[in-house]
């Protein structure tokens, strides 16, 4: 009877020993990350206060960029959004409007609203996709820029590769539709790789907002209003961290995993030569930069992933629990797809930092930190069932990890502040305040279960699929 109860204590202790252990590494983890986040900030404003992006605008050798945005059933806003994008501040720029089956009125819209007529256009690249049924241009020179391809229905990485075959651009734009971006996004986009002198640029990403309940008059943000339903507040926070944390970090020391597929720029050449997006993974914008970044590290050229710090592009994040947790699984799976497609990247030094740093960063504290907390949770409810949890070893823990993740969110908070500012007034201010306090008791546990749900979607259920897509649109009648 004794050896069991001695059996049970040495398990106890093991456990306990392990959570404690991994909570003080990711505690160590972030505060690495959290210094390189500041020097970026540092780094970036003394590379760019100085930028004359007029300079760029005016120039006639600045870089042509294509957009590219797919399109299912968008109906809603894709005229709104189309405008806005004509009228951005970029001198050499084709924007390309994949109609990928869609159902609605979408393309109806596009014909009548740009004057667009049937046109014979031969593919500039060799990339695989669905077959087109007709290439749209307009008749009217203020939309010569326009291209819209209408194509049999096959998902956006398949319509991005069609998107990509047809334009001569230099570089590439991967937009989501429901996305709308600033209108010097372009010029911030590109002044990053016009500025490098002894790397290639392969891809430049941006900050990423949230863009519920903000004013949006003819694809345009006339006014930031920070989100009202609960849920898309914690995101507000939750991209926030992200961001200003996670992709400053990372971007600071050339690490990047992912530019995200709201809006990311591309160095077509590559991309092209990479065999554009893959079409048989859930996370494609990921897994299209782990290939960018190994053919450039297996041809041993010198290069770097950029990140601007700018918030360049506002997007439309879920607002119903059954919609968010759809996305999150569905981020989950792309993150496995991509970690299981690119394992030889793990630890490998030929790789630099990115096999040493980056894939292990995202294998550990992306991917199996999920499962090692929601095993955790169910470690510490047994204890509590079964009376063996030792109250003072749990609250120590959790107020560590607590007041550690309070610390970053208003870390955040405090260079948003200090920097764009874009959330005008102290109400706004002390509502993500309030927020980073709530966060992690009652969005981290949906977030979590999103997270576990992927896992469980992925390896039980051999679930492969993107999901029906939902889109609100945006309410310009809440001002």
């Amino acid at each position: 009877m004794f050896s069991e109860i001695n059996s049970s204590s040495n398990i106890i202790f093991f456990f306990n020993s392990f959570l404690f252990w991994y909570t003080v590494t990711i505690i160590l983890v972030y505060l690495i990350l959290l210094g390189f986040s500041i020097l970026g900030y540092f780094d970036q404003y003394k590379n760019t206060r100085d930028v004359n992006f007029d300079l760029i605008l005016r120039s006639p050798i600045s870089p042509k960029i294509g957009i590219i945005t797919s399109s299912f059933n968008e109906g809603v806003f894709i005229v709104d959004n189309i405008r806005s994008l004509i009228s951005l501040r970029y001198n050499n720029f084709e924007i390309v409007i994949v109609n990928d089956g869609s159902t609605d009125n979408s393309l109806t819209k596009m014909i009548d609203a740009f004057d667009l007529i049937i046109t014979d256009q031969k593919p500039i690249n060799n990339l695989s996709h669905v077959s087109i049924k007709n290439i749209y241009r307009s008749r009217n020179k203020v939309f010569h820029n326009l291209m819209v391809i209408d194509k049999v229905n096959s998902g956006k990485s398949d319509s991005l590769n069609a998107g990509i075959n047809f334009t001569d651009a230099d570089y590439v734009v991967n937009l989501d539709v429901d996305c709308v971006i600033r209108q010097n996004s372009l010029l911030k986009m590109i002044e990053p790789i016009l500025r490098e002198e002894d790397s290639v640029t392969i891809a430049t990403g941006g900050f990423i907002r949230i863009s519920n309940n903000c004013e949006v008059i003819n694809g345009r943000i006339t006014k930031v209003i920070l989100a009202k339903k609960w849920l898309p507040l914690f995101q507000t926070l939750e991209y926030l961290r992200n961001f200003v944390l996670g992709r400053m970090s990372f971007g600071y020391f050339n690490g990047l995993f992912i530019v995200s597929g709201a809006f990311g720029l591309f160095d077509k050449k590559i991309l092209v030569e990479v065999g554009g997006y893959n079409k048989n993974t859930v996370g494609e914008d990921m897994e299209l930069l782990f290939r960018m970044r190994k053919l450039m590290e297996d041809k041993k050229i010198k290069y770097n992933v950029k990140y601007i710090s700018d918030p360049v592009c506002w997007t439309e994040v879920p607002d119903s629990l059954n919609l968010f947790i759809r996305q999150r699984s569905r981020w989950t799976r792309g993150k496995i797809e991509t970690l299981s497609i690119h394992k030889k990247i793990m630890f490998n030094p030929r790789y630099g930092i990115f096999g040493l740093v980056s894939y292990p960063f995202l294998l550990i504290f992306e991917w199996l930190s999920s499962i090692i907390e929601f095993l955790g949770l169910i470690y510490v409810l047994i204890l509590i069932i079964f009376g063996w949890i030792d109250w003072d070893h749990f609250l120590l823990i959790f107020g560590l990890v607590y007041s550690f993740s309070v610390m970053l969110s208003l870390y955040s908070i405090f260079i948003e502040e200090i920097t764009y500012r874009r959330y005008k007034g102290f109400k706004s201010l002390f509502k993500l305040i309030g927020v980073s306090f709530l966060e992690p008791i009652f969005f981290y546990p949906i977030n979590l279960f999103s997270s576990v749900k992927g896992n469980w979607d992925k390896f039980i259920l051999r679930k492969n699929s993107w999901g029906i897509q939902v889109r609100r649109g945006f309410d310009n009648t809440n001002k």
